[in-house]
């Protein structure tokens, strides 16, 4: 199954305009609470080095695209309602916020880095709000969300597993499943929680608490987007968000959105995720314009290296969700599919895919009919137990074919 990332925050932080620069997707960007009313859903690209410059061939991608030897590949992105203090108990757009979170792998936790807007969303003076009060906030309203859900029956579960003799994860997993939430998942954090599976009965108030604190973090793993990075004052913040033990990147989603939208006009050459853009029409664009991309190459390129949205993007992919990249292909030697296209597909699948189930994320009848896998470089035959490694071109031979 895909993995779906999902964008949180509070109001007027930049998260829709985070979510229009990763999908190019016309979305409501203002200086209010609640521009976003609703969950909005789009398709946002990952980058990876192409296996086409390495092999040396000319490729013809289908299901994903391939700019100067990078990859980009579709990845499913939700842009949730801004958050407020008080969202677990139904304040501001809690409830609907809370409900589109569960269907998310991941969460890209975008916060103000300039301190320009206080926890209920509202404009105040630069550097008088510490963004890592926005991201506790969303950990808090989470967690005390998240408790209540699973406090919910929990005696009657928790006694029935101890009566039993059984994990609490096994007891647990249907209640969780609605939330994305595995056995596997569950088991670890009772483990991360110093906690006993087979004694959950007799679990305190505060193991209770820190057990749906480690859930969270083990089954919703966030990075921090900390957004507005241009502005003044901003570095030093980034630099504390780090130092509290965040994973942090650097961003200016305003930037990545001006420039994509510019490379789709034909004005600039860029890529998402380059290290910096080149003007190709000067003269098409006014003093003003011209005046204003390199205040933007200077403020955020040289600053920062880039806008930082597609490393945000990488990370919770290939980091958080520990996510790697596999090509399939029908002919092992022209790399090839039945039409002649050649490495069209390249799938993100989970690391500890095995070939076996690499076979059921192209097509389930090609599972079912396994026979054998063969990896494409080495020409050796590979079990269905085989995982496969990142940038593996895989050819998968089975008595039933893809209809």
């Amino acid at each position: 199954m895909a993995k779906i990332v999902g964008l949180v925050g509070k109001a007027n932080v930049g998260k829709s305009t985070f979510f229009g620069a990763a999908t190019l997707k016309p979305v409501e960007i203002a200086g209010f609470p609640f521009t976003t009313l609703k969950a909005d859903r789009g398709v946002a690209y990952i980058t990876a080095p192409c296996v086409c410059k390495e092999l040396g061939v000319q490729d013809d991608p289908q299901n994903s695209a391939c700019v100067d030897g990078t990859r980009l590949i579709p990845v499913d992105l939700i842009d949730t309602p801004g958050l407020i203090p008080g969202a677990h108990q139904g304040k501001g757009l809690g409830n609907q916020f809370l409900d589109e979170v569960r269907r998310a792998d991941a969460l890209i936790v975008v916060a103000d880095a300039s301190g320009a807007t206080n926890l209920q969303g509202q404009p105040v003076d630069p550097l008088t709000n510490d963004p890592i009060d926005d991201i506790k906030m969303f950990e808090q309203e989470f967690d005390l969300w998240l408790r209540a859900l699973i406090h919910k029956d929990w005696s009657t579960i928790s006694r029935t597993a101890q009566t039993a003799k059984e994990p609490i994860s096994k007891h647990l997993e249907q209640k969780m499943t609605g939330l994305g939430i595995s056995r596997s998942q569950i088991a670890r954090a009772v483990k991360e929680a110093g906690l006993d599976e087979y004694r959950s009965y007799q679990w305190s108030e505060e193991g209770f608490v820190n057990f749906a604190t480690q859930l969270r973090k083990v089954a919703k793993p966030i990075i921090v987007a900390a957004n507005k990075a241009d502005r003044e004052g901003s570095g030093d913040n980034i630099k504390r968000i780090e130092e509290a033990g965040y994973k942090v990147v650097a961003t200016c989603a305003e930037a990545e959105l001006a420039l994509r939208r510019a490379a789709d006009a034909g004005l600039v050459d860029y890529t998402p995720g380059d290290s910096d853009f080149t003007i190709k029409n000067p003269e098409k664009l006014t003093g003003g314009q011209t005046k204003a991309l390199e205040r933007m190459r200077e403020k955020v390129f040289v600053k920062w290296g880039g806008t930082g949205v597609q490393e945000v993007l990488n990370t919770a992919f290939y980091g958080l969700l520990n996510m790697i990249v596999a090509y399939p292909v029908e002919d092992p030697e022209k790399l090839t599919n039945s039409q002649g296209q050649v490495l069209p597909d390249c799938f993100l699948v989970t690391k500890g895919t095995t070939a076996k189930q690499f076979a059921g994320v192209i097509h389930s009848d090609l599972m079912e009919g396994f026979i054998y896998a063969m990896n494409v470089r080495t020409k050796r035959r590979l079990k269905d137990s085989y995982e496969l490694q990142d940038k593996d071109i895989i050819q998968i031979v089975s008595a039933k074919s893809r209809r």
